[in-house]
């Protein structure tokens, strides 16, 4: 995968910087592993705005993609390799022997023909699924699972990666992208490798119709709307908010900067063994 940049014939064309799809091996997905996508405009049940700036936006279909990894100890080959509006990572198609069909997050070195397996007897190979306990320490791992059957939520995204760092008392110790470190039941699943696409986070749209097909709307700050709509809104001039100096924060008044919104005594603390890295100021 690389980024492909452009010929400043255009305002959008200078600083667009998009991926060349170089890895995609089938451009129409499989039509039995989609489900259509309703559209929300960021309205919930009652007609109201529940989330800002959602709206818009190419047509879609849902990609059903197997995170538990659900079939054990039967080899899997990898047949094409696709993009998936819905999510930064690519997908890898498999076939298994009788012919079943399943789409997985498609892992760096990944390619057509290999073969993948999950269950506690496989190989510690790329795009391998094994309960952390069967992992060696030190791997490369995503996809984790947080409770034993669940499936993968955490490190899906594209580029992101996770280490097994240690093992004690019946739980992993996983070392995130974020430097936390956290226990996590040692037979949860995790796929061996590092989330593909990795040069994502190099994508530039070069112009704000991009953003509009992706079905994001505009966001305007709220220094320049008026009192009746931002805490920080009104003033003469370009002001810091409402005339006078006041700390960033959110239209209903939460302040958005050094305030700290995770619950205190939340049940999940009791496995963070490590905190993340704050940001050096």
């Amino acid at each position: 995968m690389g980024i492909k940049t452009f010929r400043p014939l255009t305002p959008a064309a200078r600083f667009k910087a998009l991926p060349d799809f170089s890895e995609i091996t089938k451009t129409k997905p499989e039509k039995k592993l989609t489900e259509s996508i309703k559209r929300t405009g960021g309205r919930n049940n009652q007609g109201r705005i529940t989330m800002r700036h959602v709206g818009g936006g190419h047509k879609r279909r849902y990609r059903i993609i197997d995170f538990k990894r659900s079939r054990r100890d039967a080899a899997a080959e990898v047949v094409a390799i696709e993009y998936d509006p819905n999510r930064t990572a690519r997908l890898a198609l498999i076939q298994y022997p009788d012919g079943e069909k399943a789409y997985i997050l498609a892992p760096v070195g990944l390619s057509v023909g290999h073969k993948v397996q999950a269950g506690e007897n496989a190989e510690p190979n790329v795009g391998n699924a094994l309960p952390m306990k069967s992992i060696p320490l030190g791997t490369s791992i995503h996809n984790l699972e947080f409770t034993p059957g669940r499936g993968g939520q955490i490190v899906r995204s594209a580029g992101s990666v996770a280490t097994l760092a240690n093992r004690e008392g019946g739980y992993a110790l996983v070392k995130l992208a974020s430097g936390e470190i956290r226990r996590i039941n040692e037979n949860c699943y995790a796929t061996i490798g590092q989330v593909g696409n990795s040069d994502h986070m190099n994508v530039s749209s070069g112009k704000a119709g991009r953003s509009r097909w992706l079905g994001i709307r505009p966001t305007v700050r709220g220094m320049v709307m008026n009192p009746v709509d931002h805490p920080m809104g009104g003033g003469n001039g370009k002001s810091k908010g409402g005339g006078g100096r006041h700390h960033p924060m959110s239209p209903w008044g939460q302040l958005s900067k050094g305030f700290k919104t995770r619950r205190k005594h939340k049940s999940s603390d009791n496995f963070i063994v490590q905190r993340r890295k704050s940001k050096s100021k």
